[in-house]
C-alpha cells in the first residue's frame, strides 16, 4: 500500500470515531513480522461498522458522487488487505460498554490490494 493511501485510510477510520462518538478515542499503530502494518483505532462507541463487522465482512457500498460523505469506510476494502472489529466490554449485567476496536493490516511490500 503506498504510504498516502495508508495515511488516509488511517485519517478516516480516526475522522469517523471523532465524528461518531463523544468519548475518547486512540490510534495504535503495530509493525507485525513479515513487513505488515497494523493500525488499530478504539473509541468509546460499541457499534462495529461495516466493513469490520464478522464474517461475511459486511461490504460498504460506494457513496453517490454527489454526497461529500461515506467514502471513508470503503477505502477500507480497497486498500487494507484484512480487517476487523471487536465490541469492547464484559457483556454482564454491569457491562461497562468500553467502546469498539477497529483494525486494519497492510503488508507494507504489497500493491495494496485487498485480500477479501
Amino acid at each position: 500500500m503506498l504510504q498516502s493511501a495508508l495515511s488516509q485510510v488511517a485519517c478516516e477510520v480516526v475522522t469517523n470515531a471523532y465524528r461518531h462518538t463523544n468519548g475518547p478515542a486512540s490510534l495504535r499503530l503495530t509493525a507485525l513480522p513479515g513487513g505488515r502494518l497494523r493500525v488499530g483505532v478504539w473509541d468509546s462507541h460499541p457499534r462495529v461498522p461495516a466493513p469490520f463487522g464478522a464474517p461475511p465482512w459486511d461490504r460498504v457500498p460506494l457513496a453517490p458522487a454527489d454526497k461529500e460523505e461515506g467514502r471513508g469506510l470503503h477505502l477500507v476494502q480497497e486498500y487494507a488487505d484484512s480487517w476487523g472489529g471487536w465490541p469492547i466490554g464484559d457483556g454482564g449485567p454491569l457491562d461497562r460498554g468500553a467502546g469498539k476496536l477497529l483494525w486494519f493490516e497492510v503488508d507494507r511490500s504489497s500493491s495494496g490490494q485487498s485480500a477479501r
